[in-house]
């Protein structure tokens, strides 16, 4: 035990001058892609309503509460991250992401759906936060001439996830059944095989010594861009600005609005086409899930990067400007074509995760690199609530024009209309963010480790 804890440790992942940065990238990837595997809980809605006879709003409950205990577990564990560094953070959230899945897996054998919650939602939720912001400060040290795209390969695995976990998810269900056995077994699988693969982060990742830069790479001048900081904000003061909380409004809304078609995207397609010529099957259904979260990890990486040219403001303008109009789209012409609806689709997705990427980006340059980690975490609330509001709109929506008699698209019509209001909403707080006053700035005495000479990077 005490040799675990002794290779878990900070200072044995600090890395030696030989090491490259381009290796903290895959590690960080790693644990993104696997519990991006949440994305992907739509495939499981249909065939646990089917066993176990749950509603639509009850059979999203374990992917509501793991977005919640996301935020939670990432708001309270932030400051242990930091402290404690990405190796033993990631140890720990492979060790909950995969109890959990077998916990669920006994849950849905003994049919005690309580416990696919308490498993999936509860404990596998806190494995979720803690490994989402596991690699978020130590990418953006290593990358701080670059640290939108820095954090875009990474989160970018996160919404890439289900683009894996969505049709394997699909065969294993088509292969064991969908009755409580196959789907308790596909669950088992799950939790051995994240396992197995989180390993590989957990042995890769390091952090650079202190006051590391790339070499050849000066920090550029205070004032050269606007809204970018280069004193330091303890989270602590972070959270008492109004910076951080128009910025909490930006990603809520932005979240909500996606996470509200990503949890209900296989039934959603169905509903929206039924009884007509360009009726979507189940497997094409669980495909369109694949096709958004490529088009979520794409927007991860595309988007972030490019924020890196226009300023984090601006990419937010776009994000939820532009996801308004889409939304917008499909409410009025979605339903008349299928590619339009699936276009639209793919672009409030790609919105969506690029909200995601760029927002540890936006916080280093409103508050700089000093515990960006720690409010992340904090920031990362905005999700917990996000995770609640938007399947619960879409469902108890959905839910109630079913009890109505209504049938395809109207059942989502209002929901539509719902997410294009909070859209506008975080439009209004982006345009509210202004840089942060100077009496919230720290600013920590540190020394300045050049890069070695010969070092790759």
């Amino acid at each position: 035990m005490l040799r675990v804890a002794g290779f878990l440790s900070r200072s044995r992942t600090v890395a030696d001058p030989s090491w490259s940065r381009w290796l903290v990238p895959p590690a960080a990837l790693s644990v993104h892609l696997a519990i991006g595997q949440a994305y992907a809980w739509s495939v499981f809605k249909p065939p646990l309503e089917s066993a176990l006879g749950l509603s639509g709003t009850q059979s999203a409950l374990p992917f509501q509460l793991g977005i919640v205990m996301l935020g939670l577990s990432a708001a309270f564990g932030g400051t242990l991250v930091e402290r404690n560094g990405p190796r033993w953070a990631m140890f720990v959230s492979m060790t909950c992401f995969s109890s959990g899945f077998l916990l669920a897996a006994l849950g849905v054998a003994t049919r005690q759906y309580w416990l696919v919650v308490l498993g999936y939602g509860v404990v596998g939720g806190i494995g979720l936060g803690i490994g989402y912001i596991s690699p978020v400060s130590t990418l953006i040290k290593w990358f701080p001439d670059r640290p939108g795209m820095a954090t875009g390969i990474a989160i970018m695995g996160f919404g890439g996830g289900a683009l894996i976990a969505s049709p394997w998810s699909a065969q294993m269900l088509g292969a064991f059944g969908t009755d409580t056995g196959g789907i308790a077994l596909t669950f088992l699988v799950h939790g051995v095989a994240y396992a197995a693969f989180m390993t590989m982060g957990v042995l890769l990742v390091r952090v650079p010594p202190d006051g590391w830069h790339p070499r050849g790479w000066t920090p550029p001048a205070a004032g050269r861009r606007l809204l970018v900081t280069d004193a330091d904000v303890s989270a602590r003061n972070a959270i008492r600005t109004p910076q951080f909380f128009c910025l909490w409004v930006v990603l809520c809304c932005n979240v909500t609005a996606g996470i509200g078609i990503l949890e209900k995207a296989a039934p959603m397609i169905t509903d929206f086409f039924a009884g007509t010529p360009a009726a979507v099957a189940t497997g094409a259904a669980a495909g369109f899930v694949a096709l958004l979260s490529l088009a979520n990890m794409t927007g991860r990486f595309v988007w972030s990067s490019t924020s890196d040219l226009i300023g984090r403001k601006n990419v937010y303008r776009v994000y939820l400007g532009a996801g308004a109009l889409l939304y917008l789209v499909i409410a009025l012409a979605g339903a008349s074509s299928k590619p339009v609806f699936i276009v639209c689709a793919l672009g409030i997705l790609s919105f969506y995760g690029g909200g995601f990427a760029t927002v540890p980006a936006y916080l280093k340059d409103l508050f700089g690199t000093y515990q960006v980690g720690a409010i992340h975490g904090r920031l990362l609330t905005a999700w917990s609530t996000a995770g609640v509001l938007g399947p619960l709109i879409v469902n108890a929506v959905a839910d109630a024009g079913k009890a109505a008699g209504r049938s395809g698209p109207a059942l989502y019509t209002t929901s539509l209309y719902v997410m294009i209001g909070l859209l506008a909403v975080g439009f209004l707080a982006n345009e509210l963010i202004r840089p942060v006053a100077d009496k919230y700035h720290e600013h920590p005495s540190r020394g300045t480790v050049t890069e070695e000479k010969g070092q790759t990077v």
